[in-house]
């Protein structure tokens, strides 16, 4: 029991520590683009989108260095059930309804659908191999190649912050506390899953993926209170699509992932009809207070069906 104790303390602070990294990161990084003049959907995309995925990302890649590649797919499609389910199901509750620009409509929701498409096909066969993990970050780069090329520009009368040595030192205090924290999660997910003798998978389908979304959480729920529901879906739309492409893709490419059995009888199947729900609730262009409350209880009853509560 005092182990468990002492691994569970060890797993919230890693969290922790994670999570203020990627807000560093995020903010510094943040206001790095705007000084060297990137167009507010480029550093929306890439810097706030790339940000928020930062700790599915980095806790992957821990993942892998640990030999533990089970947690990497585990980790992608948990946190993209959680983003959908918990984050947009809670933002709906909270705004009473949430609008779905045209821009959405027209760019993210084609993106995501591809990502998922692409994601769910590479993890088919239980596993995901190095050849797919290359052709996954390659889509990612097409997508971040079209947002650089074919994106707006700020205009030249735009303002621009000036940056100093402390951005550049929270930066890389950002960037080493989120691999700390991440080296720490990753341990304490496989030594947790010993002592309760379950699989690293399930942990972190529950516990990782609440865990590493939290970053997705505090965006959209502070969108939502302002009534934004542009920022508040847009950022989910993006985080997905860099889950299924990025944080599966890249820690692929160094060894070959495998799926363990309750993300792939379970998870995958509750990931792409989640997905689609979100995708068809984007066509109708509203989410409402209700559709919210769908997926809130959906969350619940797929945690519950984790660990065989239902």
């Amino acid at each position: 029991m005092n182990e468990i104790l002492l691994w569970s303390l060890i797993f919230l602070v890693s969290l922790a520590v994670m999570l203020r990294g990627a807000d560093w990161l995020l903010v510094s990084g943040e206001r790095i683009g705007r000084a060297k003049g990137l167009s507010p959907f480029v550093i929306g995309v890439l810097i706030v989108g790339i940000g928020t995925s930062l700790p599915e990302l980095i806790s992957s890649l821990a993942a892998v260095l640990q030999g533990a590649t089970e947690i990497v797919p585990a980790n992608a499609i948990g946190s993209n059930i959680t983003n959908i389910l918990l984050v947009v199901g809670l933002s709906a509750v909270v705004a009473r309804k949430l609008e779905v620009t045209k821009n959405l409509v027209d760019l993210e929701l084609p993106l995501l659908a591809i990502a998922t498409a692409m994601a769910a096909g590479a993890m088919a066969d239980r596993s995901v191999s190095q050849a797919e993990g290359a052709f996954l970050v390659l889509a990612f780069a097409v997508y971040v190649a079209y947002t650089l090329l074919f994106r707006e520009h700020p205009k030249a009368t735009e303002k621009r912050p000036k940056t100093n040595g402390g951005t550049a030192l929270k930066l890389i205090a950002g960037a080493i506390a989120l691999a700390i924290g991440a080296n720490y999660i990753i341990e304490s997910v496989v030594r947790l899953a010993d002592l309760f003798n379950v699989s690293a998978g399930l942990i972190t389908l529950a516990a990782v993926a609440l865990g590493t979304s939290l970053p997705e959480l505090t965006v959209s729920l502070k969108a939502a209170f302002r009534g934004d529901s542009a920022v508040a879906l847009g950022n989910i739309f993006g985080s997905n699509a860099i889950n299924a492409l990025l944080v599966l893709g890249l820690p692929a490419l160094f060894t070959g992932l495998a799926v363990d059995q309750q993300t792939f009888s379970l998870a995958l199947p509750v990931f792409v009809v989640v997905t689609l729900l979100f995708i068809l609730s984007g066509l109708s262009r509203r989410i409402h207070i209700y559709d919210g409350g769908l997926y809130v209880l959906i969350y619940c009853w797929f945690i519950g069906r984790l660990f065989g509560l239902v």
